[in-house]
């Protein structure tokens, strides 16, 4: 039996409070998801990943890039010097497998619900950041109990 929807406007304060925060924490999160995720894509795809072709692939300026890059390393998520190409640590390399991951099943999630294939990839590319692993794990069993039939 489902669970009555709770009305923000009555819910507690506190509960309230926690909810925004989590937002704003999944915000925070993104960016250094998003480019764990292009960077390992970049390295599959042509085996190293450039400044240049993360700006150009994320439609940011380079400067931009750059300051990403120096907290993803502070982060210990890649190895990087001046004029190289970028690498992932292990660290790295589990995120974007996690990422990827999450990605995908928000994808064939929103495609069983009958959304188009292209419409879901971009919905996916902002949904993917907020769910819980209880959504996620409710998404993957809808996914694939559709594809049974």
């Amino acid at each position: 039996m489902m669970k009555p929807y709770s009305n923000p406007v009555t819910r507690a304060v506190e509960d309230q409070a926690r909810q925004f925060e989590s937002v704003r924490t999944a915000h925070q999160s993104e960016i250094v998801e998003d480019y764990v995720e292009l960077i390992a894509d970049l390295i599959h795809q042509y085996g190293s990943a450039r400044p240049k072709d993360i700006a150009e692939r994320l439609g940011v300026a380079q400067p931009t890039v750059t300051k990403n890059l120096a907290r993803l390393k502070r982060e210990e998520l890649i190895l990087h010097e001046p004029y190289r190409s970028i690498q992932l640590t292990d660290e790295g390399r589990q995120l974007a497998a996690a990422c990827r991951k999450r990605h995908r099943t928000v994808v064939e999630f929103l495609i069983a619900l009958g959304v188009s294939s292209e419409v879901a990839e971009h919905d996916a590319e902002g949904i993917e950041h907020h769910v819980s692993e209880e959504t996620l794990q409710v998404f993957e069993a809808y996914a694939s109990k559709r594809e049974t039939y």
